[in-house]
């Protein structure tokens, strides 16, 4: 795209907030709108509405056309993500209309395959670029009202009747008031936050949040209250069935700052928008902000700037990828409090991929290896998978493991408190892949660490799993006062039952125990462990994380793991940060960190792994990552992304190849 000339638009999904931006687009310096992609070209209007635009019959047509530059989304709720990646995918520069998905998990994923596309991708919240934002931050930053201590703002009108199939009632189409128009008080708030302390924008580091659930099952109103670091107190609302003032209210320690349907600023048509002081004194005065021009065209033009600049992402005060997802957060924790989960996120329904395709794998990313005792190979890294909210959240990360090759799953009876078990059980079956997933469980915890208590907790782990065995199966903690043979029986009985099909072995379990464990199956001709799950890293960890945790990346242990040849499952197999660029020296970091893996042993071996990292042309905790797929003996590592782009990063480490010379130097220098 050259500089003077004008950015191509192509709208998927003609509707009432296409036409505004096709308005915005015929006034806008930069762009011109070349066509549309409808599933219905016969429908009456369209070349009223967008005059001059060629229709496409289906939204792929238009992705696949090669005269369009950019793509505006501009379909319900639920859709944005499919297709804001698919045209990422196709090479085009995408503006998608809030939300940008439907929670901050689905945005990570947009954001990472925009990322991958080196295109553009941002979120529309038209108000943020338009002079009269601009304007009122000025007036905070001069601190016109003072210091800022609370922002009151909504956004709530009334639908005229309840109708079950309009979109803003349907929870099939992530209807209510939330993500439809929640988003602007909360984004004004940390828009008003930031600026007081001369930043973007501020997250709160509290949120209370409540809402009615209509009928229907969506959010009719809604309310939440935000509280920033820097003291400030923002109240939120929003409604779809309910009429609200919908008045911006800044309050300040000398006055306070009023803006009527902030969200239009000067007007969808340009006008003159009105910001109102009031003086604690009871003085008045209005700040005018006369703007010809339309209100869409003004991040039209924003993104064709950053597009020109080779820019990915807005500028502020546009919505960065980091403010969206930040903002997206805030609303992913609203919804929480209030319990609103939509159909469209449950298992039932949410059946396909985001892109909307069956799950499957579709490229060798994560090789295979085999393990003594198990049926199938298993996958190279295993997902670690602990803390998700919601079956919607979880599907996005356990998705793009699967496709990249990926198939095995940790998990625990004491997850979440069950919630991880559930989750990947509904993930299983909504996707149809239990007999290609190779899942492994974990029971008898502390403080319930007894023979007795693995079947009992086995038969919720299968219930939550929806499924009748493990593949693999921990005990999660060690009893050195219950004799080893009686963890060896109960084992042996749920592996004759059926309930585990393949190895079972001992997390946290030290090597004396094991080697106890071993010799007692073989004398009795009982099912031995044959797996282990400790820790081991190229950073010893030198006090335990958590009670009872055992590592096993001491010489001893490595000497061990060689002759016995027991597969570790490697937990925090890259020191849980330590070889991220947050880690430091300073006694004031991670209060964790320090506790369990500042030495000088551990230091001195980060510094090698940084040298080699830099001459890799990777970051240390790949070099962290393949130091412990290198080893001599069995090493499955568990990781823990917690977004796609975090898994994509870890599997970097795939591709480095570390000899016995790389390792042996790692390890000591020499």
């Amino acid at each position: 795209m050259s500089e003077h000339s004008r950015l191509r638009w192509g709208i998927v999904g003609p509707g009432t907030i296409a036409r505004a931006f096709a308005d915005g687009l015929a006034h806008s310096r930069t762009g011109t709108l070349a066509a549309i992609g409808t599933r219905n070209p016969d429908r009456p209007g369209l070349g009223e509405h967008f005059p001059g635009a060629r229709v496409h019959r289906g939204y792929e047509a238009l992705l696949a056309d090669d005269e369009i530059d950019a793509i505006y989304i501009a379909t319900p709720h639920p859709t944005h993500a499919e297709w804001a990646i698919k045209a990422a995918e196709a090479g085009k520069h995408v503006l998608v209309e809030k939300p940008m998905g439907l929670t901050a998990y689905e945005a990570e994923a947009i954001i990472h395959a925009a990322r991958r596309a080196g295109t553009f991708m941002g979120e529309g919240y038209m108000y943020r670029l338009h002079p009269q934002t601009a304007r009122l931050l000025e007036l905070i930053r001069d601190g016109v009202i003072g210091d800022v201590r609370m922002v009151k703002s909504s956004f709530g009108f009334a639908m005229p009747g309840f109708d079950p199939e309009h979109r803003l009632y349907s929870s099939l189409l992530a209807g209510g008031g939330i993500l439809d128009v929640g988003g602007y008080p909360v984004s004004m708030a940390r828009l008003i936050a930031g600026a007081t302390v001369d930043k973007p924008f501020l997250e709160p580091e509290k949120l209370v949040g409540t809402a009615h659930l209509g009928q229907s099952g969506v959010d009719e109103w809604a309310s939440a209250v935000l509280h920033f670091p820097n003291g400030i107190l923002a109240e939120v609302s929003c409604s779809i069935s309910l009429k609200q003032d919908n008045v911006l209210r800044v309050f300040g320690t000398a006055g306070r700052i009023e803006v009527a349907d902030f969200w239009f600023a000067s007007g969808k048509q340009g006008g003159e928008g009105r910001i109102e002081i009031i003086g604690n004194d009871g003085s008045r005065r209005t700040v005018a902000v006369a703007e010809p021009r339309r209100l869409y065209a003004f991040e039209i033009d924003a993104a064709a700037e950053a597009i020109r600049a080779g820019r990915q992402e807005f500028a502020a005060p546009g919505m960065s990828w980091a403010d969206t997802l930040g903002n997206l957060k805030v609303m992913d924790k609203w919804r929480m409090a209030a319990g609103l989960e939509y159909e469209i996120e449950k298992p039932a329904l949410r059946t396909r991929t985001l892109k909307g395709e069956v799950l499957e794998k579709r490229f060798e990313r994560i090789g295979a290896r085999t393990i003594a005792g198990l049926d199938r190979p298993v996958s190279q890294v295993v997902l670690g998978f602990e803390d998700f909210p919601t079956f919607a959240s979880a599907s996005v990360l356990l998705d793009a493991y699967f496709e990249r090759g990926g198939n095995v799953f940790d998990t625990a009876y004491v997850y979440g408190s069950g919630r991880a078990e559930r989750l990947l059980g509904q993930w299983m079956k909504s996707r149809n892949v239990r007999e290609a997933a190779v899942v492994i469980g974990k029971g008898a915890h502390t403080p319930l660490t007894y023979p007795d208590v693995i079947g009992r907790q086995l038969d919720e782990t299968l219930d939550r799993l929806q499924t009748d065995h493990l593949d693999i199966y921990f005990m999660h903690r060690d009893n050195p006062a219950v004799p080893v043979d009686e963890f060896v029986d109960a084992m042996d009985a749920e592996v004759k039952a059926g309930r585990i099909r393949g190895p079972f072995g001992g997390s946290n379990w030290t090597r004396e125990r094991m080697d106890a464990a071993i010799d007692y199956a073989r004398r009795t001709g009982k099912t031995a462990p044959m797996v282990l799950s400790n820790n081991f890293s190229l950073a010893e960890m030198h006090n335990p994380i958590w009670p009872g945790c055992v590592s096993a990346s001491d010489d001893s242990w490595k000497a061990w793991l060689k002759e016995r040849q027991v597969t570790n499952f490697a937990w925090s197999s890259q020191g849980r940060g330590f070889f991220t660029e947050r880690a430091g020296r300073d006694k004031r970091d991670n209060e964790e960190l320090v506790r369990c893996w500042y030495s000088d042993q551990n230091f001195a071996r980060r510094d090698r792994a940084v040298a080699l990292a830099e001459r890799r042309g990777c970051k240390p905790i790949h070099i962290a990552l393949a130091y412990v797929l290198a080893q001599p003996f069995p090493v499955v590592p568990l990781i823990g992304p917690r977004a796609i782009a975090e898994l994509d990063d870890s599997l970097r480490a795939l591709d480095i190849r570390l000899s016995p010379d790389d390792i042996r130097w790692l390890e000591s220098g020499a």
